[in-house]
Order: structure tokens, then C-alpha cells, then sequence
């Protein structure tokens, strides 16, 4: 991670938080569950550094799948999420143990799960370290529709290479994807009519700011809100 503002506003971990459940294996992962077994549309979310116990993150899966999705959330960190206050493993010495490349392929058997279950779409969001994992499960035909909110360190030739529909919603104050790259992934896009895309920068917020937040700062809670909505309504217009 090239920042700092990966680790801001670290959050208090809650293994038993949300409306699902946690299974120990699902596509050899421990996961967070929830949604209709029934659904024929699956989001996968992928979470930041700090991992699938997230309370913010599980209140996002459970609001996916009130809009009919079985949603699910990998513990990609293998119960290793990132403490701050670990300081004999600082952020680049954790990050040697989780690669971004080792989250995309162990993202595969996920998804080959899914679809053994009967799923038929597969649209996946992440957040920071999961929005790297994310585009390159985009460049793969792995997935049918994307959301990177906030990314980590990711590049134009990267997005070059997206072949699914892809929302991209960053922050204004972003020091890992300032606006200035933001905006420059959006002309990548303009220029490859074969998908549908969409990019939005947030004003007034960070890195991390629709995950990692407040409850009680309203500004910030509307701002995730708002997030939160429009990574639904991506999946809405592209998985089913």
C-alpha cells in the first residue's frame, strides 16, 4: 500500500456482527454469508486491510442483499488483518504476506462456488487492497460487473486491460488514487466503447471514507450512503 491513509480510522473488528452468517469454508475461505440461497446473482466483497469482520462492511453486504443478491465476504486475510499497533509488523512487512495476486486467485475458487450453487452473475466490490483484487478479477472475464471504491495502487495500464462494466468511486482527498488519476482512469474508459462504465469523485472525504467511518459524523454517514447506493445500483444495471 503506497499510504498512510490505508490504516486511518482503523475499525472495531466484531467476528459475530451483521445479519448472515459465518461458514468456515466457502471456496476453501471462511466467509461471511447472507442473502437468498435462491439467487441467481451473487457480489462478492473484498475488504480492505483491515479485513471481513469489518461491522461497516457487513452492514454493506447486508444491504446488497436486501436487493436480492447472495452476498458474500471472503476472509481473503486468512484471520491476519492489519493492526496498527502491531508495531513489529508494520504495513509493508504485513502486505509481504498478503498479495493482492494471492486475494485474485483465491478469489477464483469463490466464484467457481457461486456458480455451482446455481448462481449465473457474479459482480464483485472492493474496497482499497480489495479494489486491486477486484480489477484484476475484471480483467479476466471472472466477473460480470465491478465496483473499486477508494482502490489501492492500481494504474492505467490496468484499467486498460478491465473487460467487464466497472464503477470506480474515489475521493477527493486521496493521497494512494488522487482525482487526477481517477480522472485519467475515466478517459481510459471513454475510450473503450465495449462496456459501460461509470466514475465519481466524492468531495469532502478521504481514503477509506465508505467503509471506514464514523456513525457519528452524519456528514460522513450520508457520504458512505450515498456510496453504498451507487455500488448497488451498478449491480442492479449490470447482473440482473
Amino acid at each position: 500500500m503506497a499510504s498512510a491513509q490505508c490504516c486511518d480510522n482503523p475499525p472495531a473488528l466484531n467476528p459475530a456482527g451483521g445479519e448472515g452468517k459465518v461458514v468456515d469454508s466457502f471456496g476453501g475461505l471462511k466467509a461471511y454469508l447472507v442473502g437468498s440461497d435462491e439467487s441467481k446473482a451473487a457480489v462478492i466483497l473484498i475488504s480492505d486491510i483491515f479485513g471481513f469482520e469489518s461491522p461497516n462492511l457487513r452492514k454493506i453486504a447486508d444491504k446488497v442483499a436486501l436487493s436480492g443478491y447472495f452476498v458474500v465476504v471472503p476472509d481473503f486475510l486468512h484471520g491476519d488483518p492489519y493492526t496498527p499497533e502491531n508495531a513489529e509488523r508494520p504495513r509493508p512487512v504485513w502486505i509481504k504476506s498478503h498479495a493482492p495476486k494471492k486475494g485474485f486467485e483465491e478469489a477464483k475458487p469463490v466464484i467457481a462456488a457461486l456458480k455451482e450453487k446455481g448462481v449465473s452473475a457474479v459482480g464483485a466490490a472492493g474496497y482499497c487492497w480489495g479494489g486491486i483484487v477486484v480489477v484484476e478479477l475484471a480483467k479476466v472475464h471472472e466477473i460480470q460487473a465491478a465496483v473499486v471504491l477508494h482502490p489501492g495502487p492500481i494504474t492505467i495500464d490496468d484499467i486498460k486491460e478491465v473487460k467487464c462494466p466497472i464503477s470506480i468511486l474515489g475521493a477527493e482527498i486521496d493521497h494512494v488514487s488522487p482525482p487526477e488519476l481517477i480522472k485519467q482512469f475515466e478517459q481510459v474508459l471513454s475510450a473503450n466503447s465495449g462496456f459501460a462504465h461509470f466514475v465519481k469523485i466524492f468531495p469532502g472525504v478521504a481514503h477509506g471514507w465508505s467503509v471506514r467511518y464514523s456513525h457519528d459524523d452524519a456528514a460522513a454517514v450520508a457520504s458512505a450512503e450515498e456510496a453504498m447506493g451507487d455500488t448497488i445500483d451498478w449491480f442492479n444495471k449490470n447482473l440482473k
